[in-house]
């Protein structure tokens, strides 16, 4: 019986680990994270924490955009139910950009210059965050930055 609980919780705490080292989030992520916790600080809002789901789906988004190289949000719905987002409330904004362009403060940057983009960035009631970062091949430009950020309130 001791051996048998010994293993179990070997094997609970290797498949915890697995499951961290899977998710854990680029530089660039966090990055992204971070400016965008600056901007809505700057406007008084509360930070965006990151949340697994949302995370996947972004992640997701972003892989497909660079294998098929077409830049849309393409069934924003379905994918938040396919990664088993919940909240009342959901968005998205896409970027991308390479060289000065494809840092978290251009990107950042250029979402406060779109009206949409800002909304969600800006969105109080959005408290949550799944940032996916990709670098690639991109409309011919190599080591491009394309990003998704879907976010939940």
């Amino acid at each position: 019986m001791v051996r048998w609980l010994t293993a179990t919780l070997v094997a609970l705490v290797l498949l915890a680990l697995s499951s961290t080292a899977i998710a854990a989030t680029s530089s660039a992520e966090n990055a992204l994270l971070k400016e965008m916790n600056l901007v809505r600080a700057a406007h008084g809002l509360p930070p965006l924490h990151s949340d697994a789901h949302l995370e996947q789906a972004a992640r997701s988004h972003t892989k497909a955009m660079i294998v098929t190289g077409h830049f849309r949000h393409g069934a924003f719905g379905s994918r938040m139910q396919r990664f088993d987002v919940r909240g009342r409330i959901a968005g998205e904004n896409l970027a991308w950009g390479s060289g000065a362009r494809g840092t978290a403060r251009a990107i950042v940057g250029a979402w406060l210059a779109s009206p949409e983009h800002r909304a969600n960035l800006l969105r109080r009631s959005f408290t949550r965050v799944g940032v996916g970062d990709r670098v690639g091949v991109f409309e011919g430009y190599a080591e491009a930055h394309v990003v998704t950020a879907d976010f939940a309130g």
